[in-house]
């Protein structure tokens, strides 16, 4: 009855349409968690969840130790938690057999509840120190996945990441350590619209797809037809596909046996090599990753060799989330010629599976010189024809750039961020510190004994070091004073630079546009910092200088933006020459005064980049007005 509820609720693996490549990831790190996962990367609908939970109906039963917390491996004394390798070492393991399942991680976990903690209730009844597991000894043997992983908190992805790295989860809490093994397979899936991982942490996914939903009306004809079927009869359905399931099982079975006995020759080796050399991937993960990855895919063929065609298959699995060291340098060209393919080869040459391309407006002919519209990057300049080279605010000179410093603050009774200290709790007590509560109580009656009876004048909370997020708002003249070759030269480096900055803190970014008749928000706020730089190339420049207009719109950005975020820091980036002549009502001056306390009301920092230049310029400026208000740092460029 229990297997027949599963049923219910689980689609069936074999009964996906399409997803080849996701679905062979995913058989890959089943077969060898060693892999390092699977990071699924699409928009939402494209079947990532019902994929994860389709693959854990589909994994064989594993044993375990009867008993154990953390699911250990009776056959594998290095797999054991001290604890269980005792009995192994007296011969007291008793074996028992489960389905392995999914662990989900929610967005909002704490280190606490990842990790483990003290248990509280045999501390305080019992005056013992115990370890209360957390999410890492449930995922132990089991699926870990993660639905949006890039919109986790980047401490508890290091925390995560080196557990899955590592196999153990080391445990130093309140005076106690503990450790057991957190061997899992790894699953996350994210939209990158919602913003970029960091390179740092793909490279710690084995794997990497990008899936996408099919354009093929038969396909998604076929999705319909098997989804309306699975809604009405959920049984019926799940047998229809059970021998195809059993099948995929029995692979997956096979191939655990088998694939630490799977070959690989010298010549394929070096071939993955060069590849990755030649594709300028600075990672040894790459290669190790592919050849795992290889000798999975022909282990679930039943195969002890790896052939040309599991490697290449492996390649685009391991190799794409790495050929980029970050967000702004372009993907490498592919290797001048094709490495020489083993003699095993039985296919042509090797085609890199993303094609040429010049598709980001690579070879712009030189455009006609009329019309009242330029965009940046059209000119033809007798000079300074790159852009300009600009330090940003607390940059030093010839220094390396500048450190992104994120935004940290303190939280009393809060549930997330690293706990750095505790307080005595003002009103009710919530986010007990476990440890100073115990040492207060423990102090007030000294030679009690145990039980510890804890009232609540000995109750402490902790205080929490959380990061805040970061909204950094460029504002963009581009009116016809701007179009001057220099200041525009300047404006793309300075948005260049703040992009590169903001990326490297972690910082959301937005893009304001304002000349002509108003204020345009080009790119509203993301993570993925490219956009910033693809939209900058098309913005056209022209016309008068609606200053007010964009102050107004970064105004309602970061209202919108606090809404959502409600501890959020907003820094609006002003880079204008400081003209205006496009009031919002009927007075420039009295506008700007009006908007300039609202943004200082609202909390908005204010950095402004001058870009008037040393030479005389006759028409007035507004930059002082804006600064003294708004407490704004100038720099002039």
């Amino acid at each position: 009855m229990e297997e027949a509820r599963e049923r219910r609720v689980v689609y069936p693996f074999a009964a996906i349409v399409g997803q080849e490549k996701a679905k062979l990831a995913l058989l890959a790190v089943s077969v060898n968690p060693a892999i390092g996962g699977v990071l699924l990367a699409g928009d939402k609908g494209t079947g990532k969840s019902t994929m994860v939970r389709a693959l854990a109906d589909l994994l064989p039963e594993i044993e375990v130790v009867e008993g154990c917390p953390f699911g250990c491996n009776p056959h594998n004394p290095a797999e054991m938690c001290d604890e269980c390798y005792l009995k192994w070492k007296r011969g007291e393991i008793k074996v028992a057999k489960r389905k392995m399942r999914v662990i989900d991680l929610p967005l909002s976990i704490t280190v606490d509840r990842l990790v483990g903690t003290l248990d509280i209730k045999r501390a305080l009844a019992e005056g013992i120190r115990a370890l209360q597991p957390g999410l890492l000894a449930e995922a132990n043997r089991n699926i870990l996945y993660i639905d949006e992983v890039n919109l986790l908190d980047d401490y508890i992805i290091d925390v995560l990441l080196d557990a899955a790295a590592m196999g153990w989860n080391i445990v130093e809490r309140e005076g106690i350590s503990v450790k057991h093994p957190a061997r899992f397979i790894l699953i996350g899936s994210m939209n990158p619209e919602e913003g970029e991982l960091r390179p740092q942490l793909l490279d710690r996914f084995g794997l990497y797809v990008k899936v996408e939903a099919s354009m093929n009306p038969e396909e998604r004809i076929e999705i319909i037809r098997r989804v309306e079927e699975f809604n009405r009869d959920p049984i019926a359905f799940y047998r229809k596909w059970e021998p195809e399931q059993n099948r995929l099982r029995e692979a997956i079975s096979r191939a655990r046996q088998i694939v630490n006995d799977v070959q690989i020759d010298e010549d394929l080796m070096k071939f993955i090599v060069k590849t990755i050399t030649d594709l300028k991937i600075r990672s040894h993960r790459a290669e190790i990753t592919v050849v795992r990855t290889a000798k999975s895919i022909a282990a679930l063929d039943g195969r002890l060799k790896v052939n040309l065609d599991d490697v290449k298959k492996a390649m685009e699995l391991a190799l794409p989330h790495r050929l980029r060291a970050t967000p702004f340098e372009p993907p490498p060209p592919p290797p001048a010629s094709s490495p020489p393919s083993p003699q095993q080869n039985d296919g042509g040459g090797d085609r890199g599976p993303q094609g040429g391309g010049g598709g980001q407006g690579g070879g712009e002919a030189g455009g006609g010189r009329g019309g009242g519209e330029r965009q940046f990057g059209e000119e033809k300049p007798p000079y300074e024809p790159r852009e300009t080279p600009v330090r940003l605010r607390g940059e030093e000179e010839g220094g390396g750039g500048r450190r992104a410093r994120r935004a940290y603050e303190l939280k009393i009774g809060g549930s997330h961020g690293v706990v750095t200290t505790y307080a005595i709790p003002r009103g009710e007590a919530a986010d007990i510190h476990i440890t100073a509560t115990l040492t207060a109580a423990a102090l007030r009656r000294l030679g009690a004994g145990l039980p510890l009876a804890v009232d609540n004048e000995d109750l402490r909370i902790n205080v929490r070091r959380a990061r805040v997020p970061v909204l950094r708002v460029v504002l963009l003249d581009s009116s016809g004073s701007m179009a001057a070759l220099r200041r525009i030269a300047v404006a793309k480096g300075l948005v260049r630079k703040l992009a590169e900055s903001s990326y490297r803190g972690r910082e959301y970014i937005s893009l304001i546009v304002f000349r002509g008749g108003g204020a345009q928000v080009v790119v509203p706020p993301v993570r993925k910092y490219e956009e910033v730089l693809a939209a900058l190339s098309a913005v056209p420049t022209g016309g008068r200088t609606p200053l007010p207009h964009a102050l107004e719109t970064l105004y309602r950005i970061a209202k919108s933006f606090r809404a959502k975020y409600r501890d959020a820091k907003v820094v609006g980036v002003l880079i204008t020459d400081g003209k205006a002549n496009v009031p919002l009502y009927r007075n420039v001056t009295e506008d700007l005064e009006r908007l300039s306390h609202l943004l200082k009301k609202a909390g908005v920092e204010l950095e402004i980049y001058a870009t008037r230049g040393r030479g005389f310029d006759p028409a007035p400026t507004y930059i002082d007005l804006i600064a003294s208000i708004t407490s704004a740092k100038v720099v002039e460029v």
